[in-house]
Order: structure tokens, then sequence, then C-alpha cells
């Protein structure tokens, strides 16, 4: 019987295992927003933080370590990921002390309230007008130490980000080669990466390969568009529909010339101008609305490119704001999704979740598709009482919003109450007095999913005449049910030696 009892405690340990497994098949490419502040006319931070948690957006880059902004984002569940200047290179190569002041005055203050969980030691350092490639590897390996002597260099990685110019040949994309002036700074970059696991970090733009060669890229390959004409890879027949991932590609290949194959690339800026000079006529807000569409819809589909196939791309959108201050042509300040005033400039599903108008990118709604939120007015003490009435008494399953679970994060009580109303709301026929808690619910017609995070709906979404993709609830509840499928077979498959099944 003991015997019996180990085998059986041996293969039950199987169990997490399984679910961890199928916790990273599900993770998903993630997209992100950069949130750049070169400009005199923006929102305080605590009203960003405000504007990205409206929109759902979970991960955003900032491009120092400004405190006020750090602290904005405290208690949100948004990633943060912050820069080292390439101004401050200098000084973070030189002096490990210098390194560990700084994390311990500007991050270890408001972590893990804002959860950091990346920094870039310099940006595009090979455009930079001052040279600082020889210190950005230095600047590194110092911030890391630093991390590891508080605890924190598993949690918080450590990178440098790239523009396309890192490479010397990029067409096609198969013939991808980093330019050999950079291997003395490069080679020890991309050890410290696969050391540290740590991402190579790029930043790319179609717009600008087709404003500098509109004779040889077309505007429709530029923007994802289905009516591009393919460019085939002489070299490996590989067939490409768009700009972003031939450029994606040859970081690829380039990165497998040198034996690097395994490390893992993030794109940390790219997007399309809103608005140029005369000259730029492809700047304008509907190429920017169909750019950024279709490149979200093309990273959460986990599309991948066509060396990589499937590959989970993390993307970040540039930029939040429009930036009043830089210098260069009209349409370098005008890379933005929202006006100062924080109103969309164009409309843009920034989570992907929802149906998204691939001609128009505009979130689909209709008048059957409800939700039930939590209030932002209502107290915390007669939201925790609903939320604890709608998990107890409610009979609502708040499986979802337990720690490590799918809907947990945010950890604050009025997105956890927010998931428990909706929940019980659908379940009790989503009528207004299913939503009511005392006056703490809300009816909503946007749906409040994230994520992982995806709240039931009794409705039905209607697209019209529009050509639509999205992502529902039914079509994630169809997956995991899969997934718990696989699962059971599989833990009926360990059993059957113990149950003495033939």
């Amino acid at each position: 019987m003991a015997s019996l009892a180990s085998s059986m405690a041996r293969e039950l340990r199987i169990i997490p295992l399984l679910f961890l497994l199928f916790a990273g098949l599900c993770r998903g490419s993630k997209i992100g927003v950069c949130y750049g502040r070169n400009a005199d006319d923006l929102p305080i931070p605590d009203k960003v933080a405000q504007l990205v948690n409206l929109h759902q957006i979970k991960y955003v880059r900032i491009y120092d370590s400004n405190i006020q902004v750090i602290k904005a984002f405290a208690n949100t569940g948004v990633e943060l990921m912050v820069g080292v200047p390439n101004s401050d290179l200098l000084a973070f190569s030189q002096y490990q002390s210098n390194v560990d002041t700084w994390l311990k005055n500007s991050i270890l203050p408001y972590y893990p309230a804002t959860m950091i969980t990346y920094i870039t030691v310099g940006a595009e350092i090979t455009e930079s007008p001052v040279n600082v490639s020889s210190l950005v590897v230095p600047a590194m390996v110092n911030v890391q130490t630093a991390l590891k002597k508080v605890g924190l260099h598993k949690r918080i990685k450590v990178s440098s980000t790239h523009s396309l110019g890192v490479l010397s040949r990029s067409f096609p994309p198969s013939a991808g080669a980093f330019n050999s002036s950079y291997a003395f700074f490069l080679k020890p970059m991309l050890e410290f990466m696969v050391e540290n696991r740590s991402p190579f970090m790029v930043d790319l733009y179609p717009y600008y390969a087709y404003r500098d060669s509109p004779s040889n890229v077309s505007l429709n390959y530029a923007l994802f568009s289905p009516a591009s004409s393919d460019v085939i890879d002489p070299n490996t027949g590989l067939v490409y529909t768009n700009m972003f991932d031939a450029q994606l590609d040859a970081i690829f290949f380039a990165l497998m010339a040198l034996n690097f194959r395994t490390l893992k690339v993030m794109v940390t800026e790219s997007g399309w101008p809103n608005k140029g000079s005369a000259k730029e006529t492809a700047a304008t807000p509907d190429n920017a609305e169909t750019y950024n569409t279709n490149l979200i819809r093309h990273v959460i589909n986990d599309t991948g490119t066509p060396a990589k196939p499937g590959e989970e791309i993390d993307v970040y959108i540039f930029s939040l704001f429009n930036e009043n201050r830089k210098p260069g042509l009209e349409s370098e300040r005008n890379w933005g999704l929202f006006y100062p005033d924080q109103t969309s400039i164009y409309t843009l599903d920034l989570t992907g979740r929802g149906n998204v108008d691939v001609t128009t990118g505009a979130n689909i709604t209709s008048s059957n598709g409800t939700w039930c939120v939590a209030s932002s007015n209502a107290s915390e003490l007669d939201l925790q009482n609903a939320l604890n009435w709608a998990c107890g008494a409610g009979n609502v399953d708040c499986s979802a919003i337990q720690p490590s679970q799918p809907c947990y994060q945010p950890d604050t009580l009025l997105s956890h109450a927010s998931f428990a109303f909706n929940s019980y709301y659908q379940q009790n026929g989503a009528t207004d007095v299913a939503c009511s808690f005392g006056g703490t619910g809300v009816k909503t017609t946007k749906n409040p999913s994230y994520d992982k995070c995806i709240y039931a709906t009794s409705g039905k979404m209607s697209s019209g005449n529009s050509t639509t993709t999205s992502v529902s609830s039914s079509a994630h509840g169809s997956i995991l049910k899969k997934l718990m499928e696989v699962l059971l077979f599989m833990l009926s498959l360990s059993l059957v030696p113990l149950l003495g099944i033939a």
C-alpha cells in the first residue's frame, strides 16, 4: 500500500510540470508602447498611466529612469522597460559604484510596486553622434552586477537597443550580416545576452525603407497590405509579404551567421508617422492606422516570420504621443497614437483582442455584446463586500483572480471585482439587475479582456460587411478546453501502470 502511495505521489508530481508546459505554450507574443517625452505639452505621468490602463496597455518602454514616471506606474500591473541614456554610458561604464547608487536611488525604492522587467543600456548606439560603442558592454556588465548584488538579475533583464543600421546588409534577408566594424562590441554583447538570457533588441521601421526607396519598396509591402506583391528570397525561396518580416529575418540570419541561433529577438520600436512634410506623402493618419493595426494582428497571431514561423516576437509600438521638440523632418515629431489632451489621433485596438476591422482598424462592438465591471467611483469597502458576495453566495468561480492565474494582475480590488462582477452578470442573464452589486457595478460595451484574462460575454459580435478578425472568449475557451483534454489524457496515461489497466 505504501509502495502504491509512493508511486502515485511520483506520478502526480507530473501534473504541475504539465501545467507549466501548457503555460509556456500559451504565453503568446506581446504588444507594448513606447512612451517618449521629448515634448513640452504632454500630460503629467500620473495621467499617462491612467491613459495606458484605460487602453489596456500592459507593456511600456521609457527611455530613462525618471522617478516621477516610474512612480506613476506603481500598482498598475504594467510591465516597464526603463533605459540608461547614451549620455550616461561613460559614468556607468567607469565605476561600479555609480551604477550601484543609481539602482539604489532610481529603481529599488519603486520595485516591485512598479513592475520593471527590462533595463536598456544605451539606445541605437551606432546612430549616436558621439561614439559610445566601446562603453556599452562595460556599462551593461556593471548594471548586471548591480542587479546580482540585490538578487534581481533573473527578474530584470539587461540589454541594449539597435537600429537596423547595425547591419551592413539586409537584403535579401538570408544575406543579413552585421557590420564588421561593430564586431569589437557586438561579439561580447551577444555573448553577454546569451549568458544572461537577455533578448537582442532592435528598432524596425518599414516606413523609412519605403520613404527612402519608393522605387524599390512598395507602399503596400511596407503596410502589410494584402494587395502587395510577394518578394522571394533567391537564396532560400522564402516568400515575404511585408517589409517588417524581411527586416526581422535579416536580423535572424545575421545572428545565425555568428552562431547565435537561440537568441531571442525583441522589437523595441516600430510604427508609422501620422503626419509629415509635403514630400513625406506616406506619413498620414490612415497609413499609420493601417500599419499599426496590421502589425498588432501579425504579432498577436504568433505568425512569426518566413524564417521563424510561429516565433513569439514582442513588439513595442512607437509612440504614445507626438513629440514636438524632436529635431529633423516634420514626420519625426508625429509618430504618436494620442494627442496631448489624450484623445486618439486615429482608432487603434492596442490589445489586439477585440474585433478589429482590417480596413479601418476600428474596434467593432454591438448592442448585445455587454459586460459588467466595477465602478471606479465605488468605495473600497463597498467593492470588497460585493466581491466577497460574488465569490461566495453568488457562486462565481473566482479562481482566475487568484495568484499566478490569468486575471490576478493587475492585483487591484477594482480589477478583481470587475472580473467577478462580469462572471456573475453573464451567468445570470446579463440583466441590469445582475450588474447592480449595490450600485458598485456598471455596464459597458467595451470588452475589458486583456492578455490571457478573458471576460465572458453572452452577446455575439457582429461585423456587418467588414472583413474582421476576432479573438473571442468562446475561442479562448475552446483552446483551454483542448489543453485540458490533452492534460487529462496525459495524466491518464501516467496512471495506467498504477491501476493495472492493460
